[in-house]
């Protein structure tokens, strides 16, 4: 197995030590590998290919000490063929979130959330990707 050498802040590898002790894993290298495992099956599956999608994008980070709200504006004009919606709001007294409504292919979407993901200085992104033609009854209602 090779060593891989990784840069992060001192609190998250706090909070990753803290994790593999309060879960059973043998160490930091046990819960990254996992980590890395799902964070690159995320988009690769099989049932979602070929199928249009929505999604929501959710990104946090601090107003005071980051541009990522430039950034985020400037991958809504990027992708303005799948962001449907956007909304901006303050949460704290440092705290902003962006939401993004996405409908589009699983490609253009993992690619949307890709750029989102590597963004410098956000606190923290979350999503979620479902079918539009998986609503069960309600696909019948006119």
């Amino acid at each position: 197995m090779s060593v891989v050498s990784v840069s992060m802040p001192e609190a998250l590898l706090e909070r990753i030590d803290q994790f593999a002790d309060d879960h059973g894993y043998t160490g930091r290298s046990e819960v990254l590998r996992e980590a890395s495992r799902n964070l690159l099956g995320e988009f690769e599956d099989k049932k979602l290919e070929d199928r249009d999608l929505l999604g929501v994008v959710t990104v946090v980070f601090d107003y005071e000490t980051t541009s990522v709200e430039e950034k985020m504006m400037r991958l809504r004009h990027e992708h303005e063929e799948i962001v449907t919606s956007n909304f901006h709001s303050h949460g704290g007294s440092h705290h902003c979130m962006e939401l993004f409504v996405l409908e589009g292919s699983l490609e253009d979407i993992s690619t949307f959330v890709g750029k989102v993901r590597a963004t410098k200085d956000t606190l923290t992104i979350d999503y979620s990707v479902l079918p539009v033609d998986d609503f069960g009854p309600l696909a019948d209602i006119n």
